[in-house]
């Protein structure tokens, strides 16, 4: 009885290494985003001027941007999750995107400005600028447009 016991073991054991050997292949092919990080110069009227980095992640047309800016400011203190911000790129061709959501850190009154993950979808091959687009954050019923001075460093972002 215990060799039945043992020999069924080792071949679920075996079974179980050969399942996962063959787990990469069967997982989904990884996109990439190039850059994954920009860099831009804002204008944002009465709430600020100045540089603000976005930075990209995705997985396959799904793709998530988070926005920071030390020169732009929180007026007033924000709750985590209480800013609804759209970021909209525009498609090189013709076209633009938006990335939304309503996703932040805590913000005390003066401190630089983070949203994201705002939301989107992409088709493979891509290419979204910030330059022609515009970030609007809305809290507490106020809304700030942000837009691009020039083009953002480095290129234009481009999806697998």
């Amino acid at each position: 009885m215990r060799r039945h016991s043992t020999t069924t073991g080792a071949a679920l054991a075996l079974a179980a290494g050969a399942l996962a050997a063959g787990a990469p292949a069967l997982a989904p092919a990884a996109h990439a985003v190039t850059p994954a990080t920009a860099t831009i110069s804002a204008d944002c009227g009465g709430f600020g001027s100045g540089r603000g980095t976005l930075t990209a992640t995705q997985s396959g047309t799904a793709v998530t941007f988070t926005v920071t800016s030390a020169a732009i400011t929180a007026p007033v203190s924000l709750g985590k999750d209480t800013v609804t911000s759209t970021l909209t790129l525009v498609k090189a061709g013709g076209g633009t995107v938006a990335f939304t959501g309503r996703a932040n850190p805590a913000m005390a009154a003066g401190a630089p400005v983070e949203v994201g993950p705002l939301r989107g979808t992409v088709a493979p091959g891509d290419r979204l600028e910030a330059h022609g687009g515009s970030l609007r954050l809305t809290a507490f019923g106020l809304t700030a447009t942000c837009t691009a001075a020039g083009p953002q460093s480095p290129g234009p972002f481009v999806f697998d």
